[in-house]
């Protein structure tokens, strides 16, 4: 059976989380030093796009985004700002925390995405499709050979 057919025979709707729930992210982006003027020209590239606000960061070289999960990742902006030609920071704990964020935004980003889970009506779905199974509830084994004698 099929994943879409068992949420449907178990009557589970696939509503998207509501606001508020860790969709809305807070993130830092890093530049190297060179070229010089990076950090301002990025900041006037990516406050050109929707749904993202963007403002100056902590340090000299860096930058905080915050958008929805749904809307944009870490990765495809940080992909994007490469092949526009800018320098972002690659040091080791740089890299670490990429790779970390990359990995949590596409897994929730799958979940959204995904339907929910059958967690408690899950029988109520084989006995649906027991119901509607061709052959019904009949056992053709001889009675005698039913029983254990």
């Amino acid at each position: 059976m099929r994943r879409e057919t068992a949420y449907k025979l178990a009557g589970r709707r696939h509503d998207h989380p509501v606001a508020g729930s860790g969709m809305e992210k807070h993130r830092e982006l890093r530049f190297k030093k060179l070229p010089p003027g990076q950090v301002e020209q990025a900041l006037r590239a990516l406050s050109m796009l929707k749904g993202l606000e963007v403002e100056e960061g902590v340090g000299e070289y860096a930058l905080v985004v915050r958008y929805s999960v749904l809307d944009y990742s870490l990765e495809s902006l940080e992909e994007a700002l490469r092949e526009a030609g800018f320098a972002l920071d690659n040091t080791l704990y740089s890299k670490l925390v990429r790779a970390l964020v990359y990995f949590c935004e596409e897994t929730q980003r799958h979940n959204l995405v995904s339907p929910e889970r059958l967690l408690k009506k899950s029988n109520e779905v084989y006995i649906q499709a027991w119901d509607h199974h061709a052959h019904g509830d009949h056992d053709e084994t001889p009675p005698d050979l039913r029983e254990y004698k």
